[in-house]
């Protein structure tokens, strides 16, 4: 059974919305933003939840106020519904004009709506139960969001982590097809996204993976005995940069005061200061992630050394430089 139905929501929700789809990864053929299959599965992962936690909130309003005043649990109730619509619910219509989706829904999406429709609404109205479901959703960091959506992962993650068990995976940034033994997740630091740190069995080198990229794990039947000093090198990672487990190099980079000013505001994934002495900034990091962070610099930051680290920086500007001289 397949049905259509018209979400009336802010443009700011629609928009953050699209943004957690792209972000997530949720896309067609054509590479478009597929937004109906990421509220799909927003609904189907968050639904019971939702409920459960309106419940207790309402609930807890309820006899809140049946303590303090001699009032019957009927005006109790009739009440608390009151102020949540008046303080909590008006909340989600973001300022920025309105919007409209069309949501299709079938299968589990589909039975989950009926649901709503037939228990949950009393005297509202579907489209304004979903929309105050997905202002809840965005309420959340970031990093919460992504385990919602991605909660068969997790649960699989989170089982073989406990009963040490191996890990089949593919990641949508690699074709290839890794075994891993999963020893704890992470959150970056800026709360953006979550990572599954690992030891992989063929190198048995250290690997983290961003666990929204992360499609068709398996839980194998092999057990292995999690080492203790690779846990501390994991937990090391994990409190500093969990999005990488490449080793570190030490670097010295020259920044002007623009350049200072960027370092100050792009807070993603940048790297900790081990020292600074003027304009020189010293690093102890990954060079493939403090290659990645200075590109956004241009010549407000010019790499003193390594060598391999300004190499990688001139050549990344000099292919640039070429490509704009053949247009």
């Amino acid at each position: 059974m397949t049905e259509k139905y018209k979400i009336y929501l802010s443009e700011d929700i629609r928009s953050r919305l699209i943004n957690d789809a792209e972000l997530f990864e949720f896309t067609r053929p054509d590479a478009s933003v597929n937004l109906n299959g990421f509220l799909k599965e927003l609904i189907i992962n968050y639904f019971e939840q939702y409920r459960r936690d309106s419940e207790e909130l309402l609930n807890g309003l309820v006899n809140d106020i049946t303590s303090v005043r001699s009032i019957k649990s009927r005006d109790a109730a009739v009440l608390a519904d009151r102020i949540i619509s008046t303080y909590i619910r008006r909340d989600s219509d973001a300022p920025g004009g309105k919007a409209v989706i069309t949501l299709t829904v079938s299968g589990e999406s589909y039975n989950i709506i009926r649901t709503i429709e037939n228990n949950m609404l009393q005297d509202r109205s579907l489209s304004g139960y979903l929309k105050d479901m997905f202002a809840s959703y965005l309420s959340m960091p970031r990093s919460r969001r992504e385990e919602i959506i991605f909660k068969d992962i997790y649960a699989d993650i989170r089982r073989a982590i406990k009963e040490h068990k191996r890990l089949s995976l593919t990641s949508t940034s690699s074709e290839l097809c890794f075994v891993v033994e999963p020893y704890l997740t992470a959150v970056s630091k800026e709360e953006l996204c979550n990572y599954l740190l690992c030891r992989d069995v063929k190198t048995k080198k250290a690997r983290t993976f961003r666990i929204s990229r992360l499609r068709t794990p398996f839980v194998t039947s092999d057990t292995f005995e999690p080492d203790e000093s690779f846990m501390e090198k994991m937990r090391s990672i994990a409190l500093r940069r969990p999005h990488t487990a490449s080793p570190d190099i030490h670097a010295v980079v020259r920044l002007t005061e623009s350049g200072m000013r960027k370092f100050r505001l792009i807070v993603k994934n940048r790297p900790q200061v081990t020292k600074i002495d003027g304009d020189l900034y010293h690093f102890d990091w990954p060079e493939v992630q403090l290659e990645d962070y200075f590109r956004r610099f241009g010549k407000d930051a010019v790499v003193i050394r390594p060598a391999s680290l300004k190499t990688r920086l001139k050549n990344y500007y000099g292919s640039a430089l070429e490509e704009y001289e053949k247009s």
